[in-house]
């Protein structure tokens, strides 16, 4: 007889089902895994036999086989301890064989035979979902999993617990979803002085969610205004906070459950490796880019990040995907992120200031920005320069604009981009244009077509600069409520794509 448990093995965002069999035959006492587990599967064998022993049973003296099937596909990660330990006891009819074959499990085991709580339990409720199987795991992954409402979430404690649900002897209630966090009141955009040509730039990149580069002496108010951005954007509606959700599940990010639907904002170090940034080392996991899916990817001291870093960004900014491949491991991951940086003039950073600047004046310049390639530069749909604040806007006592009062017109521009692409799949905002459809939303009024084409003309505009001048403009035109974009909506989208 071979016992048959369910369990899954994750390739990116996706859970793919994997079956677990056993089989207890006569021989030489053994227990073999195969099915190409890694380390953290392999040993498995030594937590469930602590584990049954906790529990006052024995292995029998056979040869006990498990394989992996597919066998394959490689298998990592320690969830696969449960289902192996379901499959063994289910072989030893010690468990129903139907009742095990009728779930999809994961879960690491102590070896007191406690649970302990393992990441990707969101993805892994849907893929048993779509399989119509219940979904069992840790007590501490229930109430991530149970958000999806589609599938029973048993989360026992211990294997004893589960044991004895699935004999008929104590039964375990459903796991109930976790609470949707609040978000914390986001720092106002109010307590910024002066920059106000910097404040506009950032609400034209909320609304349309267009790249945004500010450049600026130390102390310019760079990092402080990227802060409050996410105070400007809209939350995520349910859609994107699942899929935002399961790659925080697999990044091992959800705390007890919950799940935001705040828009994430992302900070990492300029130190930051490759693998940290787009993904991949053990397992492939997910990057910084993909934990910023649907939200932003700020990047500070941006010239300070490793060259070859900063050139892996380029595809995954136009394609909004980006593929972890590795010898034994391909994996895909979602990263549609609006990317905001910030950086100095220079080395020393007072470029434009005479009396600070260093005597390599403005070679030492030109050197710092130019470690920022054209291609990448030429992503930036907004650009902006952050001059020192001045004393005069420093002293003033009043506050400006509020942080709810940019959100409102934030949101009014992104409610009229989803009704202009309701059902458009891939397209929720005028940054995710292109082609005929930008075309087809960008109608120009004469004015408007003569100065985007005198524009184009004079400074040799790419194909990418004009058709990112269009998508910014409409963006303005959206704040605006305008249908048809006018002269002085193109003449803004220029300033800012020319600023640097």
């Amino acid at each position: 007889m071979v016992a048959r448990a369910y369990t899954v093995a994750f390739q990116g965002i996706e859970a793919r089902i994997v079956e677990v069999q056993c089989a207890i035959v006569a021989g030489l006492p053994a227990f073999n895994l195969v099915g190409m587990p890694d380390k953290a599967v392999s040993e498995a064998r030594e937590r469930v036999r602590a584990a049954l022993t906790a529990m006052g049973l024995a292995l029998p003296a056979r040869r006990i086989t498990v394989n992996l099937s597919p066998a394959d596909m490689p298998k990592e990660g320690s969830h696969f301890d449960l289902p192996i330990a379901l499959a063994v006891l289910a072989a030893m009819e010690a468990l129903p064989a139907d009742a095990v074959a009728s779930q999809v499990a994961l879960g690491e085991l102590s070896l007191d035979g406690s649970l302990v709580p393992v990441i990707g339990a969101l993805p892994a409720a849907l893929a048993a979902a779509e399989a119509d199987c219940g979904l069992i795991c840790p007590a501490g992954c229930g109430a991530e999993a149970a958000w999806v409402g589609a599938v029973q979430v048993l989360a026992p404690k211990t294997l004893l617990e589960l044991v004895n649900h699935l004999n008929g002897r104590a039964a375990l209630a459903p796991a109930s979803p976790g609470t949707v966090i609040e978000p914390a009141s986001p720092k106002d955009l109010a307590e910024v002085k002066g920059q106000e040509k910097a404040k506009r730039a950032l609400e034209i990149a909320a609304a349309g969610r267009h790249h945004l580069l500010m450049v600026g002496p130390p102390g310019s108010g760079k990092s402080m205004l990227a802060a409050r951005l996410p105070g400007l954007l809209p939350p995520l509606d349910p859609a994107e906070a699942l899929e935002t959700s399961m790659i925080h599940s697999l990044a091992g990010l959800l705390d007890e459950g919950g799940i935001s639907r705040t828009r994430p904002f992302r900070t990492p170090h300029h130190t930051a490796s490759m693998a940290a940034i787009v993904g991949g080392g053990r397992g492939a996991k997910p990057g910084e880019i993909s934990l910023a899916h649907h939200g932003v990817l700020f990047l500070d001291e941006l010239p300070e990040f490793s060259r070859a870093v900063l050139e892996t960004l380029r595809q995954p900014i136009e394609t909004g995907d980006v593929v972890v491949a590795r010898a034994n491991a391909h994996a895909r991951y979602p990263c549609r992120f609006m990317l905001v940086a910030a950086a100095n003039p220079c080395r020393c950073g007072h470029l434009t200031d005479p009396d600070r600047a260093c005597a390599r004046v403005p070679e030492c310049g030109t050197e710092y920005l130019g470690r920022i390639s054209g291609p990448l530069m030429d992503r930036f749909d907004l650009r902006v320069e952050v001059p020192q604040v001045r004393v005069e806007d420093l002293a003033t006592t009043g506050r400006g604009e509020p942080s709810a009062a940019v959100a409102a017109r934030v949101a009014a521009a992104r409610a009229r981009q989803s009704e202009r692409f309701a059902g458009l799949e891939g397209v929720s905002v005028n940054a995710d244009a292109e082609g005929e459809l930008l075309e087809a939303i960008t109608t120009r009024s004469d004015g408007a077509e003569e100065l985007l084409g005198s524009v184009a003309t004079r400074f040799r505009l790419s194909a990418r600069a004009y058709h990112r001048i269009l998508r910014v403009a409409r963006t303005i035109a959206d704040l605006e409520g305008a249908e048809i974009i006018d002269r002085p909506h193109i003449a803004e989208a220029a300033g800012y794509r020319l600023a640097l």
